[in-house]
């Protein structure tokens, strides 16, 4: 149950020399009206500025500790907060924010995700309680949004979505702790669990019954790879703040530079393995399913995937602001372990990506994501020599990959694996 895409900006009715168009024409133009995929909103891009925000927040709380425990904690934070981004990104798909009282309900939930970042440095400490009330009116604005395709079949995932925020909540009112870790994580399975409640209720939609989730799954495939691919050039973004950051209050001379083009090297090669060709492919391969198996596909490529994705950037941004002004000095393990390790859980994201949407070439992707580890030696040298072992390694790594698309191309696909450009 797709929403009707928006109107298109340009005139699609086609003319004759008299200037006035056939009825044909009108109605071959409002089909294309009707079946041209509807594009990314202003205030879905400026929803998805408001959410990278926490990203840069969850970057400041591993910068400051880089201990696994920290980023085990960092991994469940994103993990809540990101299931309900892409909550928000199946809602804006079917019920895009095309009148007032949309964009003004859609700008409240706005304010929660910022209130949410805004909490997270001190989330297990005195904030959590602010961080929880606020993740409710994200979970609560959601429902409310979705209940207008949904009516009262909203509740099958509605309830299980604010558990889980009650649960995070709870979890800022015990301060701390192993009590606090176990309501997170409880969190975390409650979401899980809203895809198979709602896969089991039936509701009436107006053309026969179905399942919620089917329902769900009836998306625009262009909008909503848009959507991530929008969401991840932002998330980029932080890596280049990062960058600045690292170099605030250093002499700007030759060897900074250098570094800094290392540095950006490596983030533009993070980009290249996602926009050179994933992008595309992923659009087709929506585009091929319908209903519960595009909802699968998306919650597989789009979620589970995507989540080391954006953690990996913020784990690379948190490494390259305590690498860039010491490019010269040893690096700390923890420093050199999220330079290389960020890399690595981006590329591990992007594989699984690949595997869900059965894109290739893939072997490519697992052999870097082992190399660029095995670059953290680098580091007891210098923070220059990692930054250039782990930049050396990604490109090499793209270069080869193109070389096995282009062969591929030449002869018959591999087996069952699409090559989509």
């Amino acid at each position: 149950m797709t929403a009707t895409p928006a109107p298109a900006d340009s005139d699609h009715s086609a003319s004759h020399g008299n200037g006035h168009s056939t009825g044909h024409d009108t109605d071959q133009a409002a089909a294309h009206e009707q079946s041209a995929p509807r594009r990314v909103t202003t205030l879905e891009l400026f929803f998805d500025l408001v959410f990278v925000f926490t990203i840069t927040q969850l970057t400041v709380l591993l910068a400051g500790d880089l201990s696994f425990a920290q980023v085990g904690r960092v991994l469940l934070i994103f993990a809540v907060l990101y299931w309900m981004y892409g909550a928000y990104a199946y809602l804006t798909n079917q019920v895009p924010p095309e009148n007032l009282s949309r964009r003004v309900i859609l700008m409240v939930g706005m304010f929660g995700f910022l209130t949410c970042a805004l909490a997270i440095p001190k989330v297990f400490s005195v904030d959590g309680v602010a961080f929880g009330l606020a993740f409710i009116l994200v979970t609560a604005v959601h429902s409310a949004l979705y209940a207008l395709i949904h009516r009262q079949y909203v509740l099958s995932f509605a309830v299980p979505n604010l558990a889980a925020a009650a649960c995070v909540t709870a979890a800022g009112a015990v301060n701390g702790g192993t009590a606090a870790d176990v309501l997170w994580l409880a969190a975390v399975v409650l979401q899980q669990v809203a895809p198979v409640v709602s896969g089991r209720v039936t509701g009436d939609y107006g053309q026969g019954r179905a399942r919620v989730t089917e329902t769900v799954g009836e998306l625009d495939p262009a909008h909503f790879v848009e959507r991530h691919g929008l969401l991840l050039i932002i998330a980029f973004g932080e890596s280049v703040v990062a960058i600045g950051a690292g170099a605030s209050g250093t002499r700007l001379d030759w060897p900074l530079a250098a570094g800094i083009a290392l540095a950006l090297t490596l983030a533009a090669a993070l980009w290249w393995t996602y926009f050179g060709h994933d992008e595309s492919a992923a659009e087709h391969a929506l585009a091929a399913a319908s209903g519960i198996q595009r909802f699968r596909l998306g919650m597989r490529a789009y979620y589970y995937s995507f989540i080391p994705m954006l953690l990996g950037i913020a784990i690379l941004a948190a490494g390259l602001k305590k690498a860039i002004g010491h490019l010269g000095d040893a690096l700390p393990a923890g420093a050199a372990v999220a330079l290389a390790g960020g890399v690595a859980v981006f590329l591990v994201g992007d594989l699984c990506f690949r595997l869900s949407l059965r894109i290739s070439p893939m072997f490519f992707r697992a052999v870097g994501a082992a190399a660029v580890l095995a670059m953290i030696p680098l580091a007891s040298a210098s923070a220059a020599a990692e930054l250039l072992g782990l930049a050396v390694v990604m490109v090499l790594m793209l270069v080869a990959e193109e070389g096995a698309r282009r062969r591929q191309l030449r002869g018959p696909t591999s087996h069952g694996e699409s090559i989509t450009h």
